[in-house]
């Protein structure tokens, strides 16, 4: 099975290739340019680079979130259109379970972070198992959630394990949780971006046991865009200083 994995949902562009359980090709841009003008020659680029072309992909991995709201509905409606226009399916997976992949061999805590702005990060914590087949599989012990940073930090402290802690929420906070949070570990900067790769590792697995997203599938956003909160905000304002 090919499948083709985008990930969309920070400022890091990333666009893998999979045949089965084998990594075909993988490009990654971690700048500031917009998804919506590279990431279709992207796909273009890495299609073309394996000598294949979009009818060739069996199947389509997308990030649903959380991450940036403008890059999730990018890259979830560049997936759609492509799934749409191929009829073949496509499923959502989470960035922070990407993200938890790539440390997938710590024997400890796993907790992705991604920042969320206002001194919080979305995230979630995972602990690996390994199977009989002696691969790490990661079970979820934390559903997906933004918190405070020191909301965390109090929620590690009380599971008295060690943690390994990863994700872009680390150029912010990473000082910060060396101080505050004990028995914590990093990974390697290389590591703290998500890997289209992880996605497609993750989705391609789920597609060949068909399971797949419906059409109407949306982002998982977590909470609401900050124009929204504040416009609720002058609302209720309003309300409260006409009473």
């Amino acid at each position: 099975m090919i499948t083709l994995a985008v990930d969309s949902s920070s400022k890091v562009a990333t666009v893998a290739l999979m045949k089965d359980d084998r990594l075909l090709g993988e490009i990654t841009l971690n700048d500031k340019r917009e998804h919506s003008v590279i990431l279709v020659s992207i796909i273009k680029d890495l299609l073309k680079d394996n000598d294949l072309t979009i009818s060739d992909v069996d199947g389509f991995v997308v990030s649903k979130g959380p991450g940036s709201f403008t890059g999730l509905r990018i890259g979830m409606a560049t997936i759609k259109g492509l799934s749409f226009g191929t009829g073949k399916p496509y499923i959502s997976i989470s960035s922070l379970d990407a993200l938890a992949l790539s440390v997938s061999n710590f024997d400890g805590l796993i907790c992705p972070i991604m920042d969320a702005l206002r001194h919080s990060v979305y995230t979630s914590l995972y602990k690996a198992n390994t199977n009989s087949n002696g691969t790490p599989e990661l079970e979820k012990l934390m559903d997906y959630t933004d918190l405070d940073v020191d909301d965390l930090i109090e929620l590690i402290k009380e599971k008295n394990e060690k943690v390994i802690f990863i994700g872009d929420g680390l150029d912010k906070y990473e000082d910060y949780l060396k101080e505050k949070c004990p028995n914590c570990y990093f990974p390697p900067a290389h590591l703290n971006i998500i890997r289209a790769s992880s996605l497609g590792e993750i989705g391609t697995k789920l597609l060949m046991d068909g399971q797949y997203d419906d059409p109407n599938s949306t982002p998982f956003y977590l909470k609401k865009p900050q124009a929204e909160r504040e416009y609720e905000q002058r609302m209720q304002l309003k309300n409260e200083c006409t009473c």
